[in-house]
């Protein structure tokens, strides 16, 4: 994950606490291995504890240890945490955060001081709460940076504090959002308007409880709407969506569809004139162009879409110029919204819908025939047997879906050699309509890819097995046709 970030040119890595944990503290260990050409990494602490001198302190010598750069330290500004958690007075607060600061100094690192629960310390006691800043800054901090420990803060409060403080402390300040109010890529923006120059996130929004300030949505604001510079300029931005993905793969989840800017549907267009538009007027209803963040623009076939989302098909998987009116269009339009009607969804199937356009075209070349399938299931396992295009193949998995999916990739094998290179790489279930019981019909889509491209189809039926065999079949029989019509984009 350092190196993603390294990737999209983030200036510090904070790797992690490593006097909290011993995986934190090997982080920093392996992380010498890493050839970073352009983030520093840092390590994360506190300041000292109370009664106990910086050179004693166990958290301030683990910072030292990690053998880095930049050590990133947190402490308090606001009284009710320095009298009632803490346990100190104002004053020996303040003593442990110049301790602290000047301490890691002496030792040649780079400090970045947080100050925690910064903006309900101002507004309980401002006087005091920028008191702390000051402490931090005299000391010798880099960079003091304003955090909203609970969430709490709404963008108008975060504006006024924030002006305040650049007021009056001539220091670097930067921002640390959480996202408790549904506010964290809100404050960090107009925070930086007020004239922060420095920010912390996560990609993805990833963080305690609802999670930190998502450099994902900051990032490219900061670049493309404010025109501030940030990473190591716009290129790099061209990234965000390779390194968003790689993050949720990393952590075995499924990556945000609606998350903006680099969501699958951030940039899709459904509505037949909405689309349409789009296609003659790209910015007219885009607020970037898509490539800027590594992102595309997707024109989603629907039961709202007009001919004109068919047609951009045609002219993009074909090469071909066919009229708004052409009859086939219409006709392929027709049956996808009768197939929506029966509970199938091609807004992230697209290639299901094109295999009917390609049909009606009369481009589709009847090249997989499937003649049977039987598969038993125990506890234990699932045996499959599958007869596609005269071939009887037989595989087991321990599921139904995967060993339907071996046996039928064995069967078109012998006919389709180049389908070794395909694999099935996403597979979701869910019950389309409002009737949501054991009778229902089942929806699945499924993601192929071949290393190079991916693509998505789907199958609806009230057996979940059937309606697996139409998702597999669909996302098979379109890279056949794909190579019979030797299409290069889909």
């Amino acid at each position: 994950m350092a190196e993603l970030l390294d990737i999209l040119g983030v200036d510090y890595i904070e790797g992690g606490w490593p006097s909290s944990n011993p995986k934190d503290k090997e982080f920093f260990k392996k992380a010498k291995e890493l050839s970073l050409s352009h983030s520093k990494l840092a390590a994360f602490g506190s300041t000292r504890k109370k009664g106990v001198k910086p050179h004693e302190d166990q958290n301030l010598q683990a910072i030292i240890e990690s053998d880095v750069e930049v050590g990133v330290i947190f402490g308090k500004c606001w009284t009710l945490h320095v009298e009632r958690v803490l346990n100190v007075s104002k004053e020996e607060n303040l003593e442990m955060i110049r301790d602290s600061v000047e301490y890691l100094r002496a030792h040649g690192l780079k400090v970045i001081f947080d100050a925690e629960h910064f903006y309900q310390g101002h507004l309980h006691d401002p006087e005091y709460a920028l008191s702390a800043l000051k402490a931090a800054y005299d000391a010798g901090a880099h960079t003091i940076v304003l955090a909203d420990t609970n969430g709490a803060m709404l963008p108008h409060q975060v504006y006024e504090i924030t002006k305040k403080v650049v007021q009056s402390l001539n220091a670097r300040i930067g921002l640390h959002m959480h996202n408790d109010s549904g506010c964290a890529v809100a404050n960090t923006l107009i925070g930086v308007v007020a004239g922060a120059t420095h920010i912390q996130g996560t990609i993805n929004g990833l963080g305690e409880r609802t999670g930190n300030a998502d450099l994902v949505q900051i990032l490219p604001s900061l670049l493309l709407k404010l025109r501030l510079t940030a990473l190591k300029g716009e290129e790099s931005l061209k990234t965000l969506k390779f390194v968003s993905k790689a993050v949720y793969q990393i952590l075995g989840e499924t990556p945000n569809p609606k998350q903006p800017y680099v969501g699958e549907d951030a940039f899709s267009h459904k509505a037949g004139v909405h689309a349409d538009a789009v296609l003659k007027c790209p910015s007219a209803y885009e607020h970037i162009e898509p490539s800027l963040v590594g992102n595309t623009r997707k024109i989603v076939i629907s039961e709202l879409s007009g001919g004109s989302n068919l047609i951009d098909y045609v002219e993009r998987l074909l090469g071909a110029k066919i009229h708004k009116r052409d009859e086939r269009v219409m006709n392929a339009l027709s049956k996808i919204k009768q197939k929506e009607k029966e509970g199938y969804s091609y807004d992230n199937a697209t290639v299901s819908a094109i295999l009917i356009l390609l049909k009606e075209l009369g481009l589709y070349k009847n090249l997989i025939k499937l003649e049977h399938w039987n598969v038993v299931t125990n506890s234990e396992r699932s045996v499959a047997v599958v007869k596609a295009n005269s071939f009887l193949e037989a595989a087991e998995d321990v599921g139904p879906v995967a060993a339907i999916d071996k046996a039928l990739r064995k069967a078109l094998l012998n006919e389709f050699p180049f389908l070794s290179m395909v694999f099935l790489t996403d597979y979701k279930v869910n019950l389309p309509g409002e009737r949501k019981s054991t009778e229902s019909v089942v929806r699945v889509n499924a993601e192929f890819s071949d290393g190079k491209s991916s693509w998505r189809t789907v199958g609806v039926s009230a057996n979940i097995v059937d309606a697996s065999i139409q998702a597999l079949l669909d996302g098979y029989d379109f890279y056949v046709q794909a190579k019979a019509l030797a299409l290069e984009r889909f």
